[in-house]
């Protein structure tokens, strides 16, 4: 069983940064996958990056460029910066973590990004 925590959401204006965390109840270290995925109001949740227990890591179109995904094992944390932010970021952020042959899920962080 592995429970996630989510915070750092907030209301920032376009062009803005925030930095997402997720709180592992367990060490991450060996966690095969994480990711941060969202979910914007009437479309349906989608991928924003994951990160491998390798390290490499995946980030939707998007996203690139602008948005950063990292771990740090020591504290059990995964984290997602956030620059450049649009509006069309917009969303509530999920913590995602596979440990076959479960998912598990946060409850998720609110992000608004408006002027």
């Amino acid at each position: 069983q592995v429970q996630l925590v989510e915070s750092g959401g907030g209301l920032v204006q376009p062009g803005g940064s925030l930095r997402l965390s997720c709180a592992a109840s367990k060490n991450i270290f060996s966690i095969y996958v994480m990711g941060w995925y969202r979910q914007a109001p009437g479309k349906q949740r989608e991928l924003v990056a994951t990160i491998i227990s390798g390290g490499s890591t995946n980030y939707a179109d998007s996203v690139k460029g602008r948005f950063t995904i990292g771990k740090d094992s020591t504290k059990n944390t995964l984290y997602l910066q956030m620059n450049s932010l649009k509006p069309e970021d917009t969303a509530v952020y999920y913590c995602k973590a596979d440990v076959p042959p479960r998912t598990y899920w946060g409850q998720g962080t609110q992000v608004t990004v408006s002027s």
